[in-house]
């Protein structure tokens, strides 16, 4: 037999819901049970779409069932030896939200947390030519959202997820494996030194060996999305009985470097480990893999050396039925980001579907990493983080576009983000500023942990924490000037924080504001007739923020839903351009990273999004797109509004991110009331990588008040590369 042989227990299951687990015995009538497709959530089951609790899952299988050409034939309920001379099986529970408990053929496997962490457990003894796998499933709505209990993110508790949703269920693969004496646990790979001529790796291999003997571990590193050699390294080891750990190196010769994709070819190999045992093989594993070196100087990246300016958004989960994502929508989704100028996708606190992953190293997009942590947690929740956290990180080690983890999302005072009374604004000021046990001791050893487990990575303690000068040095941060109008207020505020504490920009990770879907979007789940419009349950269950709209928007008296989409992304655009205007001027001086909130939506909303579910953009995504030209044009307004007759500075700044020079050729004009009233023409060089830089000015004093026009435009010979306008209002 050639190992390994793997079998997914996809398809039809039994499940029962239940008020208490009785230790893998259910009723055998199957009148009593539910059933449903695999992998799923369970709420995706019409009878149990507001379901949250227990629930025990039931498969009844034949060996012969899963039965292909090379998996051992059906055997007799006499037979006692093993289904195959010297193998193994082994049973992969590969994702469940959010403890679980298998009982395979009545034999207690033992208790799982974690909702991203697969299980493995030996099955051979107990495997027969009839099988029945019980899994016991608990997912509790989180009722006390201050001191959460499970590690899930944003799945039980965040402003952008219906609260009614609970994430249970078995969302990945459960698999039942054959391999060899020997199988391969886990394998975690990393480069330790990069040349011209020879890349070191670096490898941790954990290993199962049925008996004490040597073995011949062969690496295969073959070109995935670029031509070149084949090469084959092998390794002789002695292995004793047991689980155990091996570690060591490898060369690649003429290495091809990952690249993110604004900066050359993301080069991947598929690097597959087998273990030999007198030339047969017992068991292999294989994954993608890029050599590249990533790390950031005071908050600025570099990739393999070179200086890189983050430009990117936040990713909430594909779908808020994460079961549901396939490797067309990722790739759907992660070209929408590099269409978008995007070269990194922040993981808004969870952990994607393996899809993911494997979509972003071939596409040469970078991700932040979030550790699943929201807001709030109870204490005893650590000794589990802990354990998590390095799951995680041998789980997504060797992925190339994995560049930054980060231990927690805004560890802060929060229940519901509309609420801006007086109480929770100072709580949520307490938190931020003075102490909260989830920042200042669970997230540093999170860190400490995390640093420990991968020397290969920046670590980030937790995100959205403000530098305060003799106090806390920050990490990235947050603002939401122009939305939140009791806690931050309006957007011009943010230009002060600029000016005075400019360490709070040197990366930022949120800001934006709501806005509705395209109205063909719209249509899917809101009433045509805006009259008829239920705004407490659009509040409710997708997410709407009217208290905040009514801080900046006159939003009330718009006369159709039409009206109130452009209205919506109208705003939206202008509060992100704003930003980016001000941190592209910023570019390393002292900006390294733009990464406003957010790209997509998980679930039918109005929100921060500018990629609605059904992944239609926004007016938002083509205004991002813009403000994110690798050769962009801006202009920087001093004030809102302007009165007449006393003189205006335009100044024209232009910066290229690119790392090649760009010729370019940049037209301003300005309009009146009356027509052109001043223009400027010029070409110039921008150099590779340059930072903002003023090319010219344009002053005028407009006598007449009124609406006002300052007209951009960029240009390569005849390519158009960016036109946009800034409306000055002259009073």
């Amino acid at each position: 037999m050639t190992f390994p042989l793997s079998r997914t227990l996809d398809g039809e299951w039994q499940l029962l819901p239940i008020d208490a687990f009785r230790q893998g015995f259910y009723p055998l009538d199957d009148d009593a049970w539910l059933t449903q497709a695999l992998p799923a959530h369970w709420q995706q089951q019409p009878l149990l779409e507001r379901y949250a609790g227990k629930l025990v899952y039931r498969k009844r299988f034949a060996a012969h069932d899963l039965a292909l050409d090379s998996w051992p034939p059906p055997q007799t309920p006499d037979q006692a030896q093993p289904l195959a001379p010297s193998a193994r099986y082994w049973l992969r529970l590969n994702g469940i939200f959010y403890w679980s408990q298998p009982y395979f053929n009545g034999v207690d496997l033992g208790r799982h947390e974690g909702y991203f962490t697969p299980q493995e457990h030996e099955v051979t003894a107990w495997l027969a030519p009839e099988n029945t796998l019980v899994v016991e499933v608990e997912c509790p709505d989180e009722h006390n959202k201050l001191g959460k209990r499970m590690i899930t993110g944003v799945f039980s508790h965040w402003d952008c997820i219906d609260p009614a949703t609970n994430p249970g269920g078995v969302w990945l693969p459960i698999e039942l494996i054959a391999s060899g004496p020997t199988r391969i646990r886990q394998l975690r790979l990393h480069p330790e030194a990069i040349g011209a001529d020879i890349a070191e790796v670096r490898f941790r291999a954990t290993l199962d060996a049925a008996a004490a003997g040597d073995a011949t571990l062969r690496w295969t590193i073959a070109p995935k999305n670029f031509a070149g050699a084949v090469q084959v390294v092998e390794q002789r080891r002695a292995l004793a009985q047991g689980q155990q750990e091996l570690a060591g190196t490898f060369d690649v010769r003429d290495p091809q470097l990952w690249w993110t994709h604004d900066l050359g070819h993301p080069s991947c190999y598929t690097i597959t480990l087998e273990v030999l045992h007198g030339g047969e093989r017992s068991d292999s594993h294989s994954c993608t893999f890029g050599l590249r070196r990533f790390e950031m100087r005071k908050w600025v990246a570099y990739l393999n050396g070179k200086r890189l300016f983050i430009k990117g958004n936040n990713y909430a989960p594909g779908d808020t039925r994460i079961a549901t994502m396939t490797p067309e929508r990722y790739a759907q989704d992660i070209q929408l980001a590099i269409d978008c100028h995007m070269n990194m996708l922040r993981v808004h606190a969870h952990v994607e579907h393996p899809a993911f992953y494997e979509a972003a190293d071939l596409a040469g997009l970078l991700l932040w990493q979030d550790f699943p942590l929201q807001w709030m947690y109870h204490r005893e929740v650590l000794p589990e983080a802990l354990r998590q956290v390095r799951e995680m990180i041998d789980l997504l080690g060797q992925h190339p576009s994995v560049a930054i983890w980060c231990m927690h999302n805004e560890p802060l005072y929060a229940l519901d983000t509309k609420d801006e009374t007086i109480y929770t604004i100072a709580r949520a000021y307490v938190s931020v500023f003075i102490w909260n046990w989830n920042r200042d001791v669970m997230d540093r050893q999170l860190r400490q942990a995390a640093r420990e487990h991968d020397t290969t990575r920046p670590v980030v303690r937790s995100s959205g924490e403000y530098a305060v000068p003799f106090f806390r040095r920050g990490t990235d941060t947050h603002f939401y000037f122009g939305w939140y109008g009791g806690v931050y207020g309006p957007l011009r505020a943010f230009e002060r924080i600029v000016r005075s504490f400019p360490d709070n920009i040197r990366f930022v990770t949120e800001f934006g504001a709501q806005s509705f879907p395209n109205i063909e979007s719209c249509a899917k789940f809101l009433h045509h007739d805006i009259s008829k419009i239920d705004w407490e349950q659009v509040a409710a269950r997708h997410h709407m923020q009217p208290n905040m709209f009514d801080y900046w928007l006159a939003w009330r008296t718009s006369a159709s839903l039409a009206d109130l989409v452009e209205l919506t992304q109208e705003y939206q655009s202008s509060i992100n351009r704003f930003y980016i205007d001000r941190l592209r001027f910023h570019k390393y001086r002292p900006t390294g990273g733009i990464l406003p909130f957010m790209f997509n939506d998980s679930n039918p909303a109005v929100q921060w999004s500018i990629i609605d579910y059904w992944r239609v953009p926004k007016r938002s995504y083509y205004a991002m797109r813009q403000a994110f030209s690798p050769q962009y044009l801006f202009t920087l307004l001093n004030a809102d509004t302007h009165p007449a007759g006393r003189p205006i500075d335009l100044p024209l700044y232009a910066v290229n991110d690119a790392h090649q020079p760009a010729p370019v050729a940049i037209t301003a004009r300005v309009l009146g009331p009356d027509g052109e009233v001043a223009r400027v023409e010029r070409q110039i060089t921008l150099p590779p990588d340059c930072m903002a830089t003023e090319v010219d000015r344009l002053r005028l004093t407009p006598e007449r008040p009124g609406e006002y026009r300052l007209a951009l435009a960029l240009a390569n010979g005849a390519e158009l590369l960016l036109e946009h306008e800034y409306l000055l209002k002259v009073t």
